[in-house]
């Protein structure tokens, strides 16, 4: 096989053309087989095959920067350079990223995995290497999905005020192309990239330096032509010059487009048409839910999994039965309608549903101004994108005190993903913002109830909770409302009160069993809401408990522990806490279990960190 022989792009060097179209369809089995297994971003890694191949045989990766935007189809692009024997290990606990990681790989330039990012960084390197008066290559690969993120529209503007010298690649697995028109796109895109046309074209700006006139009327003609055929116009108005849309899938005309355009001075947009998936029937004809897929069976395609109800599932559930009380709520996400659990909502009220793109600082915005408009508005974004959003989440939301309810998904440890993807920081991030309400579910039920009573509040309310299985408990048929900023009682003991939050309330119950049976008595309070606190009924936990420890799947500075001690020196209480939480790390990419317990998060390490706290005498 020509993959095994594969170590490094130099080796793809070594090929013929028809052989690289071999290779293609040797990495193609080879990736579904491991993701599979393993689990990943399947279809955007399937449909990026052969634009890999060809920009790494064209271009001199790693003097040749190539950025992926997001990363998540970097999978060749990593067997390709020199990991193909680690790829089975993709995302696992102390294997491959599933993105592109410094630390991993010299031809890996930017530790990513959100999007809209690529164009920056590339007009960035773009002046160090003018400065360093340096001649390598710099290539932004980015999707048409993260092109609707404000941040790739400043860079594209920055890049053609600076005329920066980046070649960009929009690779749109969007839109279909047929073979007839995408024949004659090829065909003229070689044609306006080819050596030969870019000699006539000096050459007739040379000749009519001295009649402007002739010169003027001959780039109108130009322009008016490429707006007639051209797809681009928008970007060359940014200051690009735009080539396609080119087939992604065909290797002769991607090799040959990105040679020519090696020649080009200043910022150039190559449009690459792709199809997602692409290779497997499953993933082609269902992107979305093969985007990031667990463990699948390969001859149907089927997720491997319990079945389990997950929390996103209980949100998804819940937000449609609000939608049956009330015509007022709707449902904002950025472009995760599936992986937040819209898709049923969406389904039932279209009307009522927004998916407003990767843009969360107007899908932030948006919701403001709808609840503005007498709207009820719930928006349902991964905590680590929702940070994304943090001025206008103030500025726009709090600041005028609008009842907006945010959906933070995938809060804590979400493991496989890695750093990039954790929710570490949301309980700090919203906590400190005035007019802003923070609660997190013990479990299922109870974030049913929450959104219920997030609804009725009437301010701006975060509830977030974790990527995964919920508990299995029962979960009410009616609504019921959560009294407002209070927690609760789940087990006495006079020796430790553990206060724990979201879904660490659980370990916390599971951790006072054990320590029970030491002698150890613990009581364990469901700290369900961050902001406000509970003032009362801390206030008694520290007159009656000889110790606290509060539990957290937050970052510890400026999370929950730090507001039950602020609240305790507010008072003047002065008994021992001790702060279980995410520590100043950036956590690595692993299975949720084996990250938890690495960091303490789990029963085991909730008991140990009590049994090993000496009682002063």
């Amino acid at each position: 096989m020509l993959l095994e022989k594969i170590h490094s792009p130099k080796d793809l060097k070594k090929l013929a053309v028809p052989d690289l179209v071999r290779l293609a369809e040797e990495i193609r089995p080879f990736i579904i087989d491991v993701i599979s297994k393993t689990g990943g971003h399947l279809a955007s890694n399937l449909g990026a095959v052969e634009l890999t191949i060809a920009l790494h045989y064209v271009f001199n990766a790693p003097a040749d920067a190539i950025i992926w935007d997001v990363g998540h189809q970097c999978y060749t692009h990593k067997i390709l350079t020199g990991r193909q024997d680690r790829f089975g290990t993709i995302r696992q606990t102390g294997g491959l990223s599933g993105f592109p990681l410094r630390q991993e790989s010299e031809y890996d330039v930017w530790n990513t995995g959100h999007a809209s990012n690529s164009i920056s960084i590339a007009v960035g390197l773009a002046e160090a290497k003018k400065k360093r008066n340096e001649s390598h290559k710099i290539v932004a690969v980015i999707g048409d999905g993260s092109l609707t993120g404000g941040m790739s529209f400043e860079a594209l503007n920055h890049a053609g005020h600076l005329k920066s010298e980046i070649i960009v690649i929009l690779n749109d697995n969007e839109m279909s192309i047929s073979k007839n028109i995408g024949a004659l796109s090829s065909y003229l895109n070689r044609m306006m990239t080819g050596e030969f046309i870019s000699n006539i074209r000096e050459e007739i700006k040379n000749i009519t330096k001295i009649h402007p006139t002739v010169y003027k009327a001959a780039k109108h003609f130009e322009e008016a032509i490429k707006g007639f055929f051209i797809p681009g116009i928008l970007f060359e108005e940014l200051g690009f010059q735009y080539f396609g849309p080119v087939d992604g899938h065909d290797l002769n005309v991607l090799t040959d487009t990105l040679k020519n355009i090696k020649r080009f001075k200043g910022p150039v947009l190559i449009h690459v048409i792709t199809k997602k998936g692409k290779g497997y029937t499953y993933a082609e004809n269902d992107p979305e839910k093969f985007h990031g897929i667990s463990k699948f069976e390969l001859t149907t395609g089927n997720s491997v999994h319990s079945g389990s109800l997950t929390y996103t599932d209980a949100f998804g559930d819940a937000i449609v039965e609000l939608a049956k009380i009330d015509e007022k709520v709707v449902a904002i996400t950025a472009a995760m309608g599936l992986g937040t659990g819209l898709d049923k909502f969406s389904s039932l009220y279209p009307e009522r549903f927004y998916d407003i793109g990767i843009a969360e600082q107007h899908g932030v915005t948006f919701a403001a101004a709808c609840a503005l408009g007498g709207l009820k508005p719930f928006v349902a974004i991964y905590s680590t994108f929702l940070q994304r959003a943090f001025d206008q989440i103030i500025l726009d939301v709090c600041l005028q005190k609008l009842p907006v309810v945010f959906a933070a998904d995938r809060s804590g440890i979400v493991g496989q993903d890695g750093p990039t993807h954790h929710g570490a920081f949301d309980l700090s991030y919203f906590r400190h913002i005035p007019n802003m309400v923070l609660m997190a579910p013990k479990d299922e039920n109870e974030l049913k109830h929450m959104l219920y009573s997030a609804y009725l509040y009437g301010c701006p309310v975060v509830i977030r909770y974790p990527r995964g299985e919920a508990l299995g408990v029962h979960v009410d048929e009616e609504f019921k409302e959560i009294p407002f900023g209070t927690w609760e009682i789940l087990r006495e003991g006079a020796d430790t009160a553990i206060i724990a939050c979201g879904n660490m309330v659980h370990q916390a119950l599971l951790a006072a069993e054990e320590l029970a049976a030491e002698g150890i008595e613990c009581s364990v309070v469901n700290g369900r809401f961050i902001k406000p606190m509970d003032r009362e009924l801390l206030l008694r936990i520290s007159k009656q408990a000889a110790r606290i420890v509060t539990v957290e799947e937050n970052a510890l500075m400026g999370g929950f522990g730090s507001g039950v001690m602020e609240l305790l020196s507010e008072e003047g209480a002065a008994l021992p806490v001790k702060c279980l939480g995410i520590p100043d790390a950036f956590i690595t990419h692993g299975s949720q279990n084996s990250l938890r317990n690495g960091i303490g998060l789990d029963k085991e390490g909730i008991a140990r960190a009590i049994r090993e706290w000496p009682k002063k005498e």
